[in-house]
This record gives structure tokens, sequence and C-alpha cells, in this order.
């Protein structure tokens, strides 16, 4: 017979192990993808439950993508990550957390969503601002984030730069002359995204805010009472959102089977379908077609054309050294 106190401590432990059963992910993310997970979550959340019949908690981390995949070698344990910027999760593939073969692992080069370096400017547009040679006038203090600690920063900094190539045959001379007349008007270099945005709304600092597409709609929408106004310039890079599985971390962790799911459940017309509300040009072309009319045309160049892919980019300019280098020390 078991005694009144072990018994209820035995009905107390089995009537509590159904909520500890619950599945967990460590989505490690972008500095601006905030507002996006908080949107993409919960409706992720509501499909395991349907699929699995289990509950699934979400948390989130968001910083600059080279600052995160650094935090991640250094045992930050991240089960998947949605990073804006390749090279970030090629990292993790040199340093074992991620497979060699990542990009083959889902669709679209395990992409489910994409955008580009877009500007934001104040009510009236008062210095005029159209395209990237506007900010290289001496008169213009662009704000954007560090190239250095963020894929939001490093795609403006190639954007940049890919239309000087285009503006003067190629000349990486003169791209390198007019990107640094550029970085020399930046007030100040914020580690991330959001913090630079932060700077521009906040503390009113600078004439034109320079950050994904996605990121100045939404903050056009959140500031309405400000006025600011959405430039697309006549060219800029095509900047892919990478997706991964941190497989070490994922079996460890016992999410394996989540984790998979939540980076396949990005590709489905529902999460297709809240991506594009946010603002981020989406694979699906049912989706895309439905919401095309909400985004600027323009000339999208890429990586691959403009600079011969992404580890062309690494070893000329952002290794230690290079031509990034080079562009901060003349500023």
């Amino acid at each position: 017979m078991i005694p009144k106190l072990r018994f209820a401590a035995l009905a107390l432990l089995l009537g509590t192990t159904p909520a500890l059963a619950q599945d967990k992910i460590l989505n490690v993310s972008y500095d601006v993808a905030r507002e996006l997970f908080e949107a993409l979550n919960p409706e992720f959340q509501a499909h395991w439950k349907e699929k699995s019949g289990r509950e699934v908690t979400i948390d989130q981390s968001h910083a600059g993508s080279s600052k995160q995949a650094r935090a991640i070698l250094e045992g930050l344990p991240a089960d998947v990550v949605t990073f804006n910027q390749e090279t970030d999760i090629d990292a993790l593939a040199k340093g074992g957390m991620v497979a060699e073969n990542w990009r083959d692992a889902f669709p679209n080069g395990a992409s489910p969503y994409y955008s580009l370096p877009s500007f934001l400017v104040r009510k009236g547009n008062p210095k005029g601002i159209k395209d990237w040679s506007d900010l290289a006038r001496e008169d213009v203090k662009p704000v954007f984030p560090n190239p250095k600690t963020s894929g939001n920063g490093r795609y403006t900094y190639l954007a940049a730069y890919a239309y000087a190539l285009a503006q003067d045959g190629g000349d990486d001379a003169k791209a390198q002359e007019f990107v640094g007349k550029i970085f020399a008007n930046v007030p100040v270099f914020d580690t991330g995204g959001r913090a630079a945005t932060q700077t521009f709304a906040e503390r009113e600092i600078g004439d034109v805010l320079v950050t994904f597409e996605a990121e100045t709609k939404g903050i056009a929408k959140q500031y309405a009472d400000q006025g600011y106004e959405v430039v697309t310039p006549s060219l800029s890079l095509f900047a892919a959102f990478p997706i991964a599985l941190v497989t070490e971390n994922a079996e460890k962790n016992g999410s394996l089977e989540v984790s998979t799911e939540y980076l396949n459940w990005l590709y489905t017309p529902e999460a297709q379908e809240t991506l594009a509300e946010n603002s981020y040009r989406v694979t699906d072309k049912d989706v895309f077609a439905k919401h095309a009319g909400e985004f600027d045309d323009v000339k999208l160049v890429t990586v691959d054309e403009v600079f011969g892919g992404w580890d062309k980019v690494q070893s000329e300019h952002l290794a230690d050294g290079g031509i990034l280098d080079k562009v901060f020390v003349n500023r």
C-alpha cells in the first residue's frame, strides 16, 4: 500500500508529465527579424500542434548575423538559423555545426524568401535622394550598420559597389573610391540593422537609412506620423535569406524533427503569405503574384554575377586586409 504522501507526490508527477513533454526550438536570426518571427512563430506552433499533437516553444535570438554565427560557434545552442548572409552559415559549416551541403537541404538554395537594400528618407525627401550616387554627396549623411558585423550592412556595401561598377564600366578603383565617399559620410556605424534603424528613426541622425526593403517598409508603417518615404534605387543586390539546421545542436537537444519541420514550413503558402505581408519578397509564385503590386520594379543583380560568388567576396572584400578594410581606412 502506497503511503498517502507518496501517493500524492506520484499523482502530482503523473499529472505534470504531459505539460513537460514539449518540443523546443532556439531560432537564431538576424537583427531586424523580430517582428517577422513574432508573426510566424504562433502560426507554426498551431501547425505543429495539429500535425504532431505536441506543443512547441520557440525561443528567438536576434543580432547582427555575423555576430550570431560567432556566438553559435562559441556555444549559443541554436537549433536552427534564419540568417540574411550565406557566408555566416558557411562559417558554421566550416565549424562543423551545419552540414557542408546545407544549400541543398531546402529549396531555392535554402532561401525561402529574399529582399534587397533600399532607402528610407525623411518626410518630403528634403535632400532629393533617389539613387546610390546621392549617398556619396557631401551634404548627405547615410545610416547603415557596420558590414563587419552585419549581413545587412554587408549587402549595403556590396550593392553600392555593384552600382559603382555598373556606372564606371567595371572599374574597381573607381568603385572603391565611390564606396569610400559613402562610408565617409556615415555618422555612426551600428553593429546591427535594428540599431541603425533606431539611430535614424529615434535618435534622428542622418538623412537616409539604408537597410533591407522589408525593414524600410515596416519602419515607414511603424512611424507613420513621421512621414518617412521608401525610395527604391535603380539597381540593388539580390539578398537571399538562407536557413539551416544546426545539426549538432538539434541532435543534442532532441529537436531534430521539429526543427526540420520548422524550416520546411517556411516554404508553405501559409508562411509565405505572412512573409509577404511583412514586405519580404517570397519564392512561392502564386503568393508573390498576389503581392507583386506592393513592390517597386528594380534591377536586381546577384553576388555571383557581379563579384564571382561569395567565396570570392570573402577572400577579396571581407577578409582581413581586403577591399572592405581599405575602404574603412580611407573613409
